[in-house]
Order: structure tokens, then sequence, then C-alpha cells
């Protein structure tokens, strides 16, 4: 565990020092998010927070991880490295969302190639198609997430903190160190990201956690138990952007937009603030959130096989019901503000 500690406390340095230069570097370069209806910041952000996230976890590792064990991540690594330069591209000068998507399915494509695949029995020759689709997945899904100030770095926080103690309870080196350099990179990042931030990790960093996140995902084994009912864990503790995608994804097809390419405050974080909480407060009730699913996880990694089917099947109802109240009300409000606005025009 000390060399865990090593290595999230190296990180931790590396991007709290590299952070405040990535800063001046975007400013100068004019790598910026610019105020808009649709954002809640008022003034133009630097857009290289990501960059840190990305420094901090390939250094730390390359300093103090075990150098067998990283030329095993080579495919990791690679698809990480890719998907951080295809955000950076998009955070300069806006890419096409079918570019983007081609690429997310190249590195994954590498990981697959490298040997990091679900490799469940009964899906036979599905096991790459949905590896594809998981990788794809989360790592939109994390750049989804990344709405509000210190959201997204603090979710990918909490959830490498579990793997991270999910791996060393299973005598997992490699995941244990990987988790441990991205809790690290994510904590130093923070320190300047969350609310009120002075910078923004951009897809740089969004695209890079989501991938790490989800080879983690898969990369993490439980040898206790069976992989027709492992496999749950970690998608629980990924529970909350799979659950943030998922409500908006309902949400943009009910209303016939592309749910990836449209833009909105839709997402469960801008919902809370729409029921009075400030942003800072709706963060931190996801951060509870997104602990409590660690939390689940790591009860399930002790719980019977039974047990464990049942968890599941409670969670995927639950929010499948939490999914429609929420769309419920936000059709309610939209009717209610239609009518005000008409009610203002009329006057």
């Amino acid at each position: 565990m000390a060399q865990y500690l090593l290595i999230v406390l190296s990180a931790f340095l590396l991007a709290a020092g590299t952070t405040p230069l990535m800063r001046r570097v975007a400013i100068r370069l004019g790598v910026v998010d610019m105020p808009a209806a649709r954002k809640l910041h008022s003034k133009p952000m630097p857009l290289m927070g990501g960059i840190a996230i990305f420094v901090a976890f390939i250094v730390s590792l390359l300093l103090l991880g075990d150098r067998a064990y990283v030329r095993e991540v080579v495919g990791i690594l690679l698809g990480a490295t890719i998907c951080s330069l295809v955000g950076l591209m998009d955070d300069r000068s806006s890419l096409r969302p079918r570019a983007k998507l081609l690429v997310q399915l190249l590195a994954a494509g590498i990981l697959v190639l490298s040997g990091v695949s679900i490799q469940l029995p009964w899906l036979g020759v599905l096991n790459v198609a949905v590896t594809l689709v998981w990788v794809v997945g989360i790592t939109n899904a994390m750049n989804l997430l990344d709405n509000m100030d210190g959201l997204c770095g603090g979710v990918a926080m909490i959830a490498s903190t579990f793997f991270l103690l999910l791996a060393a309870m299973n005598g997992q080196y490699l995941v244990g160190a990987l988790a441990a350099a991205l809790l690290g990179a994510c904590v130093g990042f923070l320190v300047y990201n969350f609310n009120p931030a002075s910078i923004f990790m951009g897809d740089s960093g969004a695209l890079f956690l989501g991938f790490v996140l989800s080879a983690l995902a898969i990369k993490l084994r439980f040898p206790m138990l069976s992989t027709n009912v492992s496999w749950i864990i970690p998608i629980v503790v990924l529970g909350l952007p799979v659950f943030d995608t998922t409500l908006v994804t309902v949400s943009r097809l009910r209303r016939g937009l592309n749910p990836l390419t449209t833009p909105g405050k839709d997402h469960l974080s801008h919902r809370l603030v729409a029921r009075g909480m400030s942003p800072r407060e709706a963060v931190l009730v996801l951060y509870l959130v997104c602990g409590a699913f660690g939390v689940l996880g790591m009860f399930l990694m002790q719980a019977s096989p039974r047990l464990t089917i049942a968890i599941g099947i409670a969670v995927l109802l639950g929010a499948a019901f939490a999914v429609y109240r929420l769309e419920r009300w936000y059709i309610r409000e939209a009717q209610v503000a239609g009518k005000e606005d008409q009610g203002q025009v009329r006057g």
C-alpha cells in the first residue's frame, strides 16, 4: 500500500504544479472556453487542465510504477494518449462528432489488440463488440459529465479511489498503480478546478479520464467471484456517469435531438441546480452519490452471487424509475416556463 500512496502523492504534486503552467499556456494559445447562454461561467476559461492530468498520470507511473507492469499497459497508455490528443484538438478547433467517434473507436481497438477486453463466457464472440461499446460509452459519459466546476474531476477521483481499494484487496498491482496515479492527478487538478474554478480540463482531460476509467473497469478482476456476476461491480462504481448519460440520452431522444452533439442544461447536475441548489451544492451531492455507488460496489464484492444479481436488478429498476421521474419533472417545468413566456409576451 505504501507504493500506491507514493504514486498518489507524486501524481498530486505533479498535477498541482503543472496546472498553473497549463493555465498560462492555454491563455497564450487562445485555448479557452468562451461564455455562452448554455454555460455557467461568465468569463473566458482556459481549457488545458486535462494536459496537466495527463502529464501527472504518465510521469508518476514512469517514476514510481513497476517497469514490468508499465510495459503491460502500453495499450492503455497509447489509447489514453490518443483520446487526450484528439480532445486537445477539439478544444482548440472544434472537430466533427463523427471524427471524434472514429478516433475513440481506434483507441478502443488498440486496447482490445493489446489484450485488454471484456471476457465474459456467455458473450462469446460479442466480447469485442461489447468492449468497444463500453470504452466509447464511458469515455463519452465522462465528457458529458464535465459540465460544472469540479464535477468530472471529482467523480473520476472518487471512482479511481474505489478502483484502487478493490485492486488492493484483490492483489492487482497493475490496476492499483493506474488507479493511484489517476487519483493523485485528479486531486491535484481539483485544487484549481473546484468551484469557483480557474481552469477547465477540457475534452483533453474528460476523454482521457473516461478512457482510463473504462480500461480499469475491464482490467479489474475478482479471483474469488464468478465472472458471471463480478462484471456488475465496475458498472456500479461508475454508476453516476452511466446514469447521467442515460438520463440525457433518453431526454434528448424524446425531444428529437442528438444526445451526443446537442448541448443543453439537462444533465443531473443542472436539474439539481434548477431545484434550488447552488452549483457547488449540486456537485457535492453528486460526490456523495458517486461515493454511495462505490461503497455498494465494495459490498457486492463480499456478497453472494444471488444477492449481487438481486441488488443489480434493484439498482437498474431504481435508476429507470429515477429517469422517469426526473424527465416527468423536466417536462412539467418546461410547460410552466412556456406558459410564463407566453404570458410575458402577451403582457
